[in-house]
């Protein structure tokens, strides 16, 4: 009996049902999008994690492993194999790579090894950024990592969600049918007849939109890997994504969707069961409408009209009350992602491209390649579209310095003691001294720049640190960091020091693209005082770089053409990469319009939910607002009246996360401003004032079509038939 009865209602209560189909559509198929992504984000990490640093979860650094050392470690049961690393190994110290069966244990199977070879701890290293990846940290680690945490917390309030919204659908059809239930309990059904009638109705009319949904949410997130790897398709460094995906995952969302279809069916079923058959059948099914409370804003400026749709929407807040959040959180989501994709973009793009414009067009980046090494500079000069060519090598040091050597306007800012802390035991303070090695010829230029005699014997200190008291990250301005008269310097590294002449302090800085320490004393040094005194002190980088100028007024295709020709010319003999300051900044365009894109589309899915919902509401309530609205045309409200109910009802359902929002995002906008040391009037400028009203016009239309149905439909009834008719189906 319960399966006909159960066919024939889903046959003909179409609205209702298509409804809970929507819903466990659109909740499954945002659930399988979020796991898809997840999955897929989670894998390019690891990749990349292995693209730089390798594969291997241990290491063992020493001065002497042998093949016999290696065996031994092959020995233990947990390892799978152990290789000396070729490449980094050298003269002094052999590194060799560890691999597990199980890496869960590494943290304690590795200070094994290490004791078995009779090393001490520091011989040993993790790869903890991949074996992190893998939710694996070090159990004396005070802060490890909360990645697994965090995703299963987004997993969480996400299933929340969804039975919320999926609940609402279920509670509209159920509440629909209390008075049937109410007949069938007084002729014998018992609770648990009714619950598990609703229940199998549930799960076949969630069966199919589950599986519908997850496909959707996968075909939507190999599209969204798909475009990110479009907008993003000119970023150097990086490698492209491939679109994964596993059974497990599949399996995982199907699974948490079932659970989530059943407790949402679950708990407006365990309520109806529960009533009693008198209270069941003297239910009319309509709505409670709160007499007591009236809504004062909307009957002062609606009148009657107004009074009538606020406690309407009062005794529909509780189902409602989904839809209202998510249309809030969409458009706050929308208009924050916005406003910060926004000035991220005007940030970028002051600090680094119009600050760096002048200061390059193309730059090549020889790896693993010293500056003496180098032998194309003269090669690089005779080709035709460049105007400049300069080649570095860039070196860390360090520097003591007297108090007394510090400048007069250092020390009415505090002092050295502001910027290195307290001194050593020699009153002296430690202060980072980077090295520029310049190539000679471009030294002896840098030279004539600054007005002083071309000479190759001595170094030319860059004199000046940021005043932050008077100043701001973004509008840096910066005072005399040492007293000039200081004719030498001493560099340390590594307790080797250096003592080396100083033909200048200056504040003008080469045109090179580098953002030096705030704090720092940087020292611009030729190629040859580099070879003959500080390369055996000085710590170089493994990488040189190439900063070049063209001819010509640097439009993109100019741009190409040359970088193609230098490109041709050093990756013949080096390692490469390059990139030019055209391509750069379009890039960087096409990446933010991209993240905005993808961002906005998740806002989109967002907000279809809470349409959706209003949807179900509207359509939903169709028998309830029969029974409502017959009442008020037997007190005389006029058709025209009920559409004008409709009319404030949709106003206030769309227009409360809207009149939320604004302030909120104004408020964002003035503490991201404030905070980023902006002019509000650049931002207000470039505002997506336009694509934010645009979203919120979509959200009042889609309202407003979803009133206009349901009213619709419902003047098109019999309202007077409505009051006497008490059908089972």
């Amino acid at each position: 009996m319960w399966k006909d009865y159960s066919k024939s209602y889903i046959k003909n209560n179409r609205a209702s049902s298509i409804s809970i189909m929507a819903a466990a559509l659109v909740a499954t198929m945002f659930l399988s999008l979020l796991c898809s992504i997840a999955y897929n984000f989670w894998a390019y990490d690891v990749e990349q994690i292995i693209l730089e640093e390798g594969d291997w979860q241990g290491r063992i650094v020493c001065e002497a492993l042998g093949s016999d050392d290696l065996s031994m470690v092959c020995q233990f049961a947990n390892v799978e194999k152990a290789a000396f690393n070729e490449e980094l190994s050298q003269k002094e110290k052999v590194v060799a790579d560890v691999y597990f069966k199980n890496a869960r244990t590494i943290y304690r199977d590795m200070p094994l090894i290490a004791a078995q070879l009779g090393l001490n701890k520091d011989s040993i290293h993790y790869n903890s950024l991949l074996l992190s990846r893998y939710f694996i940290h070090d159990p004396e680690d005070e802060a490890p990592p909360m990645l697994l945490a965090l995703y299963t917390m987004i997993l969480i309030i996400m299933a929340v969600s969804l039975i919320l919204i999926i609940r609402g659908s279920f509670e509209l059809s159920m509440n629909a049918r209390i008075h049937q239930f109410g007949i069938f309990s007084s002729i014998g059904a018992t609770p648990r007849q009714i619950k598990t009638c609703l229940l199998q109705e549930a799960m076949a009319l969630s069966i199919l939109p589950m599986l519908l949904g997850s496909i959707f949410g996968i075909s939507i997130s190999y599209g969204v890997i798909k475009a990110i790897n479009f907008f993003a398709s000119d970023v150097s460094g990086r490698h492209e994504a491939v679109f994964q995906y596993h059974p497990s995952i599949f399996a995982a969302t199907v699974f948490i969707s079932f659970l989530t279809v059943i407790f949402s069916a679950w708990i407006p079923a365990r309520k109806l069961s529960r009533m009693t058959p008198l209270e069941a059948i003297r239910n009319t099914s309509g709505l409670l409408l709160k007499k007591k409370k009236h809504s004062r804003f909307l009957s002062c400026i609606f009148g009657m009209k107004g009074e009538l749709a606020g406690n309407a929407l009062k005794a529909q807040k509780k189902h409602l009350r989904i839809s209202t959040l998510s249309l809030l959180l969409s458009f706050l989501g929308f208009s924050i992602m916005l406003c910060f994709t926004t000035l991220t973009y005007i940030s970028t793009r002051y600090t680094y491209f119009e600050r760096y414009q002048d200061m390059w067009d193309i730059m090549i980046t020889l790896k693993d390649t010293e500056l003496t090494d180098f032998g194309l500079t003269d090669e690089l000069q005779d080709i035709s579209g460049i105007k400049d060519a300069t080649v570095y090598q860039k070196a860390k040091s360090l520097t003591f310095l007297p108090e007394g050597l510090q400048s007069d306007e250092l020390s009415s800012l505090g002092g050295l003691e502001s910027v290195s802390g307290t001194p050593n035991e020699n009153g002296q303070f430690q202060v980072s001294a980077p090295i520029v090695v310049l190539d000679d010829r471009d030294f002896l230029n840098f030279c004539s720049q600054i007005g002083i005699t071309p000479s190759l014997d001595g170094a030319i200190v860059l004199n000046q640190i940021w005043d932050s008291r008077n100043s701001n990250f973004r509008y840096k301005e910066y005072v005399p960091f040492v007293r000039e008269d200081n004719q030498k310097t001493i560099l340390y590294k590594n307790d080797k020091t250096v003592e080396i002449p100083v033909l200048s302090y200056t504040q003008k800085s080469p045109a090179l693209r580098e953002e030096y320490d705030n704090y720092a004393l940087v020292h611009f040094i030729p190629l040859t005082m580099w070879n003959k005194t500080l390369g055996e002190v000085c710590e170089a980088e493994s990488d040189s770089y190439i900063r070049i100028f063209s001819n010509g007024t640097a439009n993109l295709t100019d741009l190409n053409a040359l970088e193609q020709e230098v490109v041709r010319l050093v990756s013949q003999q080096y390692e490469i990469e390059s990139e030019n300051r055209v391509q750069e900044r379009l890039s960087n365009d096409s990446l933010f319009q991209g993240m905005v894109m993808i961002l906005g589309a998740f806002c989109v899915l967002l907000a279809m939910i809470g349409i959706a919902n209003v949807f179900s509401n509207t359509l939903g309530f169709l028998r309830q607002r029969k029974r409502e609205f017959a009442q008020y045309m037997s007190i005389g409200l006029t058709p025209q009246e009920m559409r004008n109910m409709f009319c404030i009802e949709a106003f206030v359902i769309a227009g409360k996360p809207l009149l939320i929002t604004l302030p909120l995002t104004i408020l964002f906008v003035q503490f991201a401003v404030t905070a980023s040391y902006l002019d509000p009037m650049v931002f207000w400028s470039e505002a997506p004032i336009l694509p934010i009203f645009i979203f919120a016009a979509a959200i009042v239309l889609f309202v407003a079509l979803a009133y206009y149905i349901g009213g619709k439909r419902l003047l098109q009834c019999d309202l007077n038939e409505t009051l006497r008719n008490d059908s089972l189906i």
